[in-house]
């Protein structure tokens, strides 16, 4: 069985839907590539992807821990390369919880590191993550 199906809307812009829970995703072409960029491209869910698949992971291990994660976020930014057009860099910052032990933090970030997107991306592309422990 497919994991997801997707249809071209027109416009350079995408409608995917996963096959399971029939939740829905759309995608547009970013401002700089002839785009509206009114909805996430596809380089840009690839690199929020590997920032929720991190989250994710880190997720399973705090549960077999008993660490409370629900009030971490991360920022991604993406940057790309022009010729051939391509996403060069993906820069994530986590904000966690200060209260975490640091051995727990090295757990975690470890954890994290060695996710199945991180594990999947092309060598090339530079993963730079960086953790901030925060009030």
């Amino acid at each position: 069985m497919s994991t997801a199906t997707a249809r071209y809307a027109g416009q350079l812009r995408t409608e995917a839907t996963h096959v399971a829970s029939g939740t829905t995703i759309h995608t547009d072409a970013p401002l700089d590539n002839h785009g509206r960029g009114e909805a996430f491209s596809p380089t840009d869910l690839v690199c929020t992807a590997l920032g929720a698949c991190m989250m994710t992971i880190m997720g399973i291990v705090a549960e077999r821990h008993a660490l409370d994660l629900t009030s971490v976020t991360f920022d991604v930014t993406k940057h790309m390369a022009a010729d051939p057009r391509r996403i060069i860099e993906i820069e994530l910052l986590f904000r966690m919880p200060a209260a975490l032990p640091t051995e727990k933090r090295t757990l975690l970030e470890r954890a994290a590191r060695t996710c199945p997107v991180a594990l999947s991306l092309n060598p090339e592309i530079r993963q730079t993550v960086q953790f901030s422990y925060e009030a």
